[in-house]
């Protein structure tokens, strides 16, 4: 290696190789010091070293260093060489959070520099007054810095100045100019060979992408920031923060919990940065407070109002503080001092022009209300309903949210519906930009509220149709369209070969009793992957799809009854359609029906062994009181013809069979009415091809396989080495019946990786979206198939429902564990209905009565469902 103290010039490029290359240029400035070199040579050396652990270590090492690099300075008499260190020294006094040693030291920083180097005081003052949220402060000093930078032709820090610059435009939620200052800033690091800085201009184009509204492209370019720190070896403590904010905008907040503690947890371990534990204690309790976790959200928020306080960041401390109210109120607390906290909250984030300030009004209007201060909250809300009209989607609808609250304290029915239907809208259309059907599901949690004023309204001020109408706009909405395809991207799609091996293995050890830590670490690396992937693929442009239409719907029902079960302030309304009209009809609590559905599932569980014979009179009981919480007087009405039970999310997993007026009927169960009535209208595929799938390890070994075969002639059969992931789901596209016995897992924690195992490893949901088309019909004939997980307003994730938007009309699953055995008889005659002619719910209901009367078979057949319309 060439001799760094051979002169001043090959010193000073440790400089910016600390953003090129930070682990050489620490190594390198080492190496200076070493050599005895004079104060001029030792100063920059100590500078370098100042930067890495400011940055990237341990901050009082940083100042130790950067306190001697100003001091050898100094001694060197060179004012611009002091200046520029009194600079860098400011940056890490503040992140230190003592901010007035660093603003004295970029006073003095300033008034020593000339020129060159005064500009780049300059920008780093600006650059400490964004992290205190001084934003026009920041932005002065941009001004008077960038037109010497280039006239000197310094690309690097004029880059970095168009970064800065950028950055606080978003924060004030100007985007265009940001995004035209990120642009012309990447033009000039593509000139330099500045990777740290590279890696943060990607970085800050996902955030402008967040702010701009496309939540998959700033996942996309903040996992690719993440990739080029990782390679130069260096924390990402602030792109933790930028992607916790696009993760709680995706529904992610678990997650961004996560991650946010994660790095909190980093920070404290090496005596990082205290700026950024205070912005990380932010993040993390805004995501504790969207998990539905108030009383850690509570805890973050207030230590971190505290360090915003000592730091003197009083734009912070106020984001803060409206997060801090928030999860107080969500805790349960109400009061005057709430609503005058709030309303403080707002005015100064007015004064900031931060786009939070319509947030904080609304939820000075909320409190109000609550404590029926209808004159207070009349005017909190009427400035949040200002922002309605423009920015972005979460500002829209919470001006929407705030015009409906208002409609409804003046006793608008019309204004309200008008306010619910207008910022619904808002979010169809942000949604329809995600392409992953997890993300578009947790998107729909935003609309929950709106939906719920108007299924309220309508409740209590409209007809029957009215509230059908409204309980269907927000429920299921991942089924109105298919989710857009992942594209043929190899990266995902070895992740997806790599995890059904890794998964394989871990299941053959698991079943040998073999240790298998590192094989989970993996899956679950491979799993995050995964998702990570799916999540940057954008949706489709915005359409209007399908208007659900009562009309329509009672004209296809025919002589059947669909009973949509509606929940409106906890409890159960059945909505039964049919015979050219919809009724209403009482139902209890949905607590009390959760309940008893779970000590049905847990009977269910029981019975599929031998054994449990006495247990049958208990469930058979059970079912009677879930019939009265959840049909009402509806169970009188039902008529002879066939019955389509639409349950909420939260009911998912009631064996709807067992209850006595739906035992002998022909039933079918679907997550909408309006998915049924995609269903019922979805047509048969040409040519009419049968696939039968065995997977592995079945105690039956599948054995109504071969039977089936026997009985199709012609149709594909899969099973030893031929049942791999790949082929079956090249058979499986387009087929018009595919029957697959194979175990069925589900992953309450991640329901798109639900499985069921074939002979090379899983065969998860991610799989079945990347086919053209489903099967038209579907029988998955073991135990839980049919689970779901609840999340978002009111979706429903799992096997299940990847199928039914891909062009399945009917699926036959189970959503409890079954008994082996006793599944094969009631398959080979659900089969011989199919054969006959039948639907899949005309041939269950047939099915189940040529079972043994005894438990195990009786509790199986109660286990499935038909869903869908085919």
């Amino acid at each position: 290696m060439r001799d760094v103290t051979a002169g001043s010039e090959s010193v000073l490029e440790l400089l910016p190789l600390v953003f090129a290359d930070p682990g050489e240029a620490r190594a390198r400035a080492e190496q200076v010091l070493h050599a005895a070199p004079p104060p001029l040579h030792a100063s920059v050396a100590h500078q370098v070293l100042g930067i890495w652990q400011r940055d990237f270590g341990d901050l009082r090492i940083a100042l130790r260093h950067l306190r001697r690099a100003r001091d050898l300075a100094a001694r060197a008499e060179s004012a611009d060489r002091e200046a520029d260190v009194l600079a860098t020294l400011g940056v890490a006094l503040v992140h230190a959070g003592r901010t007035r040693q660093g603003l004295t030291s970029f006073e003095r920083g300033v008034a020593r520099g000339s020129g060159h180097t005064r500009a780049r005081v300059l920008y780093r003052r600006a650059y400490v007054w964004w992290v205190l949220g001084h934003h026009r402060e920041a932005l002065e000093d941009v001004r008077r810095a960038l037109p010497v930078l280039r006239q000197v032709g310094d690309d690097i820090w004029t880059a970095r100045a168009l970064t800065l610059r950028a950055t606080v435009h978003l924060a004030l939620g100007a985007v265009d100019r940001a995004v035209a200052d990120f642009t012309a800033a990447e033009r000039l690091w593509d000139t330099t060979g500045q990777e740290h800085d590279k890696a943060d201009a990607v970085e800050s184009r996902g955030l402008a992408a967040f702010r701009s509204g496309d939540i998959p492209a700033a996942l996309r370019l903040l996992d690719e920031a993440e990739e080029r720190y990782a390679k130069l070896g260096t924390p990402t403590y602030m792109l933790s923060i930028r992607r916790c904010e696009v993760l709680m905008a995706a529904g992610l907040a678990p997650e961004a919990l996560a991650e946010a503690d994660a790095a909190i947890a980093l920070l404290d371990r090496i005596g990082g940065q205290s700026t950024r534990k205070a912005e990380l204690l932010l993040a993390a309790a805004r995501a504790a407070r969207s998990a539905g976790d108030p009383h850690t959200a509570v805890a973050r928020a207030a230590v971190a109002v505290r360090l915003f306080a000592a730091q003197r960041r009083l734009w912070w401390q106020t984001h803060a503080r409206l997060v801090l109210i928030e999860a107080r109120v969500a805790a349960g607390r109400r009061s005057g001092r709430l609503v005058a906290d709030a309303a403080a909250v707002a005015g100064k984030l007015a004064s900031f022009g931060s786009p939070a300030a319509p947030e904080a009004s609304l939820l000075a209007g909320r409190i109000a209300l609550a404590l029926g201060w209808t004159a207070d909250a009349e005017r909190h809300l009427a400035v949040a309903a200002r922002s309605r009209h423009g920015g972005p989607p979460p500002a829209r609808v919470t001006g929407w949210a705030a015009q409906a609250l208002r409609a409804r304290a003046a006793g608008s029915r019309r204004g309200v519906l008008e306010a619910c239907r207008r910022g619904l809208e808002v979010l169809d259309d942000h949604r329809m930009t995600l392409g992953a059907s997890e993300l578009r599901a947790h998107a729909s949690a935003q609309g929950a509220e709106l939906a719920a004023l108007a299924q309220e309204v309508s409740l209590a001020h409209g007809t029957p149709r009215r509230l059908l109408q409204w309980s269907e706009r927000w429920r299921a909405t991942v089924l109105s369209a298919p989710p857009t395809r992942p594209p043929a991207d190899p990266a995902l799609l070895s992740g997806l070969t790599a995890y059904r091996e890794i998964a394989a293995r871990a299941e053959e050890a698991r079943m040998e009793g073999r240790p298998i830590p590192a094989l989970e670490r993996e899956q679950r690396r491979l799993e995050r992957e995964i998702r990570s992937r799916t999540h940057h693929i954008r949706g489709a442009a915005p359409h209007e799809g399908d208007r659900f239409d009562v009309a329509r719907l009672l004209d296809r029902l025919g002589e059947a009854h669909l009973a949509e079960l509606a929940v409106v302030d906890g409890r159960v309304h059945v909505l039964l359609c049919g015979q050219g009209r919809v009724r209403r009809f009482t139902g209890g609590p949905l607590a009390e029906a959760v309940a008893e559905a779970e000590h049905v599932q847990a009977g269910l569980r029981r019975l599929a062994h031998p054994g449990a014979e006495a247990r049958l009179p208990l469930v058979e009981a059970a079912g009677l009181r879930l019939q009265e919480l959840l049909l009402g007087g509806a169970a009188a009405q039902l008529g002879p013809g066939p019955v389509v039970i639409v349950p909420p999310g939260a009911l998912h997993r009631v064996p709807w069979a067992l209850l006595p007026a739906l035992r002998d009927r022909v039933l079918s169960v679907s997550p909408s009415a309006g998915s049924w009535l995609r269903a019922r209208e979805t047509e048969p595929p040409p040519g009419g091809r049968h696939v039968l799938v065995r997977g592995p390890g079945l105690a039956t070994g599948g054995a109504e396989v071969p039977e089936l075969a026997d009985r199709y002639g012609t149709a594909t059969v899969l099973e030893g080495d031929a049942a791999q992931v790949p082929r079956v789901l090249e058979h499986l596209d387009g087929a018009a019946l595919a029957h697959i016995a194979a175990h069925g897992t589900f992953r309450g924690d991640s329901p798109l990786f639900s499985a069921l195992r074939m002979a090379d490893g899983p065969l998860i949901v991610h799989d079945f979206e990347r086919l053209a088309r489903s099967p038209y019909r579907i029988i998955l004939s073991s135990c839980d198939t049919a689970r779901l997980a609840s999340v978002g307003a009111d979706e429903l994730l799992g096997l299940v429902t990847a199928l039914l938007p891909l062009g399945t009309a009917g699926v036959v699953a189970s959503s409890a564990p079954v008994n082996d055995a006793a599944v094969v008889p009631l398959m080979l005659a659900l089969h011989k209905g199919l054969g006959a002619g039948l639907s899949l719910a005309e041939a269950l209901r047939d099915a189940r009565t040529t079972l043994p009367e005894d438990p195990v078979h009786q509790a199986t057949g109660w286990a499935f469902a038909a869903f869908g319309a085919a």
